[in-house]
């Protein structure tokens, strides 16, 4: 058992040197552990050391076949070592030139190494300055338009700067500068956008009248040229009017240098003759400021701000528009210039509408339209009340008609100013009442109240011509003649017809139909006549100096005035083409004034003689108490009958064609003779029955008996 255990120990004593002469000294670990591991070291070292002696005596061996090999290779080798040397001498000095050589090289090699890193350094700042720059240039003209105040490019240059080229260089600084200073530039355009509108609105509220003047030219133009056009309708065909050449043209807005005086709103327009080219409304404003400040605003997502804020300057700007002045009444370019504010004022809105899209509407409009429709009718009721002058008036309603034809054309309703027209006519006919008193007052007062004379053919085709009267008798009479009225009588009828005209040119324009117009001159003829005249008629036969031959005269005429009232019928007919039989039409009253006048005139003849007779009778002095009556007449009475006498041979020896001699003797003679002796008969026995009297003598009815037979006779 020993054995086997001897033979197994020295048999892995021999693996293991196999194994050590065999295994690299690196991994020569593992096979002395297993020594160690063992329990024989005693006997592997004996072992080993045999082996090892064993090798000794190889190499001894093998030595000794070798020695003369060996010793050869040592003289070899020591020569070797010679020529090494000297090599390594050459490779030594050739080293030493070399570095000597290429020290140059070196400094050469490290220019070129820099000459490099700058060269790709440059390459890598060209890349980004070539980001970079557009970056910057569009800063900088982004900079230039807000300077040179282009705003609205301004803003697209910023969208542009903000979305496109920032982005592509976020890393750098100065791109973080801009990126914070984007919102401050946004605010800067709006306020500075904001302050071109608002230098807008105040200019074009300064300048609404100049805008206004100019649109109201362009329909009085427009007017003449319609009323050419109707008069000549041949030389319309193929002429464009000026209403439309100026309409395609005021839908023109000028784009102009931001620093020129057309971004304040107004241009510079000389002012223009009548006769020369009227420049469209529109002509006249630069619209820019607010197309720029909406498209601004809508781009900065403000638009419904911007559209509150137009909206509600306007309304405060239409407010202090249609404010009158205090006295306007005063004069007519008060009103010219109260009109010309209101139609610049919607002339510019209108534009404002047909050219930007919402921001404001119709409905705006017509609430505006509304406001100043009621605003100005009620300014023009109170201000037109205060005119006294018809030619004022004329002048206010031509200047009204042509405010509301130029707002019309426009589009907006002015049938309440026709209508406010209306009213104001009536104001027009009593101005011209009062006026034509002063006309009537003054020509009565300057009457002499005696017959025209004629002293030749011309006088009297003048006279014939100036007023409707023909007598075959008085033609055939030989110059001089007399006609059998005053001079009044042709002045009256004129200014009757002057009045009419006056009527007549009120209601041109307002669109009323001929019956409405004849209607309304014959309303206003008659109070011309029924009041107007006849006071003046009635004041002059109530005077206290007229006398009794102006009082005949004063009949005369008036029954040839009442005779020409058919001829003044046949006048408005010409006028108004209405004819009288027309349903509705008025009748005039002139010849129930003229009787009025003229009965008026009788009566007052007929006072003036009882007046007479009184102041006669007052010299009456009867002696009640005398015993023998006188021998004639009292001298009293003699006196009244001579005045009697010669009173009413006026009457018997007028002047004039048969009907009115006639008349005159018939009825004015006869009826003034009767009323005397009448007033007289009854003054006469009033003296007998005065309460003073209480006795009388034979004598003295007997002078009272020789009155009365006097009176008789």
């Amino acid at each position: 058992m020993a054995e086997l255990e001897s033979l197994e120990t020295a048999a892995e004593h021999e693996r293991i040197l196999r194994e050590i002469e065999s295994t690299d000294t690196a991994c020569i670990g593992p096979t002395l552990r297993s020594v160690y591991d063992g329990e024989e070291h005693g006997r592997f070292m004996e072992k080993l050391e045999a082996r090892i002696r064993n090798h000794d005596r190889e190499i001894e061996k093998m030595c000794n076949f070798h020695y003369q090999g060996f010793v050869d290779s040592i003289t070899e080798l020591l020569k070797v070592r010679g020529e090494a040397q000297k090599l390594k001498n050459q490779v030594t000095d050739t080293n030493r030139k070399l570095q000597n050589e290429g020290k140059e090289l070196i400094i050469a090699m490290e220019e070129l190494k820099q000459c490099r890193l700058q060269q790709r350094n440059i390459s890598a700042t060209v890349d980004k300055l070539t980001l970079c720059l557009p970056v910057l240039e569009m800063y900088s003209k982004l900079r230039e338009q807000m300077k040179s105040k282009r705003h609205y490019p301004a803003l697209k240059t910023l969208e542009h700067l903000e979305h496109t080229y920032l982005p592509q260089v976020s890393h750098y600084r100065f791109c973080k500068i801009m990126v914070d200073n984007i919102p401050k530039l946004r605010e800067e355009i709006k306020e500075v956008s904001m302050s071109d509108l608002k230098d807008f609105l105040e200019s074009i509220r300064k300048h609404s009248d100049k805008i206004g003047e100019t649109a109201m030219k362009q329909a009085q133009q427009q007017r003449n040229l319609d009323n050419i056009v109707s008069q000549h309708p041949r030389i319309s065909g193929g002429k464009k009017s000026k209403k439309e050449v100026c309409a395609s043209s005021d839908l023109e807005v000028k784009n102009t240098s931001p620093m020129s005086e057309q971004d304040s709103g107004i241009l510079d327009v000389e002012d223009e003759d009548e006769d020369e080219e009227v420049p469209g409304a529109q002509d006249l404003v630069d619209f820019s400021p607010v197309y720029r400040c909406l498209h601004i605003y809508s781009v900065l997502g403000a638009r419904e701000t911007f559209e509150n804020y137009y909206r509600k300057q306007r309304r405060k700007q239409a407010r202090l528009v249609l404010q009158p002045p205090s006295n306007m009444h005063e004069t007519l370019d008060g009103y010219r210039k109260y009109f010309n504010q209101i139609v610049g004022f919607f002339v510019v809105e209108d534009h404002i509408l047909h050219t930007t899209q919402g921001l404001v509407n119709r409905a705006y409009i017509d609430e505006l339209w509304e406001m100043a429709l009621s605003k100005t009718i009620a300014a023009l009721r109170t201000h037109s009340s205060y005119c006294s002058d018809p030619s004022l008036v004329l002048d206010l309603k031509n200047l009204i008609v042509l405010f509301a034809d130029t707002l019309q054309g426009y589009g907006f309703p002015v049938n309440q100013l026709f209508d406010m027209l209306l009213e104001i006519q009536d104001q027009y006919s009593e101005t011209l009442l009062k006026k034509w008193s002063g006309v009537f007052r003054n020509i009565l007062d300057l009457d002499n109240y005696s017959p025209i004379p004629v002293a030749n053919e011309e006088v009297y085709k003048k006279i014939v011509g100036q007023f409707p009267f023909q007598d075959a008798e008085l033609e055939k009479q030989q110059f001089p003649k007399k006609f059998p009225f005053s001079e009044f009588v042709p002045k009256v009828y004129n200014q009757i017809k002057e009045f009419i005209y006056a009527c007549l040119k009120f209601s041109e324009d307002l669109h009323l139909s001929s019956t409405e117009v004849d209607d309304m001159i014959r309303k206003s003829t008659n109070l011309l006549l029924t009041r107007t005249l006849s006071n003046c008629l009635q004041n002059v036969i109530k005077r206290k100096n007229v006398g009794l031959t102006e009082l005949v005269q004063i009949i005369i005429n008036t029954t040839h005035l009442e005779k020409s009232c058919k001829f003044l019928e046949e006048f408005i007919t010409n006028i108004t083409n209405v004819l009288p039989e027309t349903v509705h039409t008025t009748k005039l009253y002139g010849t129930t004034t003229f009787k009025d006048a003229r009965h008026a005139a009788e009566e007052e003849i007929y006072t003036n003689l009882n007046q007479k007779i009184d102041q006669f009778l007052q010299l009456a002095d009867y002696d009640w108490m005398a015993m023998e009556p006188g021998s004639k007449a009292s001298d009293y009475l003699v006196d009244l009958i001579g005045f009697l006498r010669s009173t009413f041979a006026v009457f018997t020896h007028l002047p004039g064609d048969v009907d009115v001699h006639s008349t005159m003797s018939g009825k004015v003679a006869q009826t003034a003779c009767m009323s005397a002796c009448k007033h007289l008969s009854t003054s006469l026995m009033q003296l007998l029955l005065e309460a003073e009297v209480r006795q009388l003598t034979l004598g003295a009815l007997q002078q009272f008996n020789l009155d009365v037979e006097e009176c008789e006779r």
